[in-house]
């Protein structure tokens, strides 16, 4: 086994519905890291007005993309600050394209970078069966957290429904924008031999995976 270390750069990617918001949830639990998320860190910077959240805000609010320039800038802003302070971290929603990889990789480069690999029919038949009860935001699947009553709310009782994004071709349009996304940059980190795929149907198939790789690289502090 390689020697862990006390500080890892690592970045996330999956497609939506692969189980990326679990996967970083379980490793923010079982290793010291911490859950960097892009949007997060624009928020952050433009609630405490600082002159990178000042001029996003210029853009968030007229509706405008944030420029990449811009959007290193904050990242790479929050990540120094991250590693000054001996944190590793995780990152997540960054980078959407090849160009902010580069750029990435040349500020605040990553060590690792996992990508989780669920097939395509998985994923929407997956999300197919996920509805929502819209007053609360309560989730409920048809597989794996059916509601008692189907169709209804268990504390409500109050018909549930279902999100226009997670209709099959809404699902699969997403999925294609993902791979015609995601293609370029993880042919880049492959390169950079920074890249580890794991692959599986479900997050408890995928999550031992992870787990036994990064604790070759980062002490766990929670033993799977």
């Amino acid at each position: 086994m390689a020697a862990t270390t006390n500080k890892l750069r690592a970045l996330i990617m999956g497609a939506p519905g692969s189980g990326k918001g679990t996967v970083s949830e379980r490793i923010v639990r079982a290793f010291d890291i911490l859950h960097v998320s892009s949007g997060d860190i624009l928020r952050k910077m433009i609630r405490e007005k600082t002159d990178i959240g000042v001029q996003v805000k210029k853009f968030v609010s007229s509706g405008q993309l944030v420029p990449d320039e811009l959007l290193l800038k904050a990242i790479d802003s929050e990540l120094k600050r991250l590693s000054s302070a001996d944190r590793s971290w995780l990152l997540d929603g960054f980078p959407r394209t090849k160009a902010q990889a580069l750029s990435l990789f040349n500020v605040a480069p990553v060590q690792v970078v996992i990508s989780l690999d669920v097939p395509f029919e998985v994923i929407i038949n997956r999300v197919k069966g996920r509805w929502i009860h819209a007053p609360s935001g309560r989730v409920y699947n048809n597989d794996f957290n059916a509601p008692k009553v189907p169709g209804h709310d268990d504390i409500t009782g109050e018909p549930l429904v279902q999100r226009e994004d997670d209709k099959p071709e809404s699902v699969q349009k997403r999925l294609k924008i993902y791979s015609e996304m995601a293609g370029p940059i993880l042919n880049y980190y492959a390169k950079q031999n920074v890249l580890v795929q794991f692959s599986g149907k479900t997050t408890n198939e995928i999550w031992p995976q992870v787990y036994k790789y990064l604790a070759t690289k980062i002490e766990p502090k929670e033993k799977l």
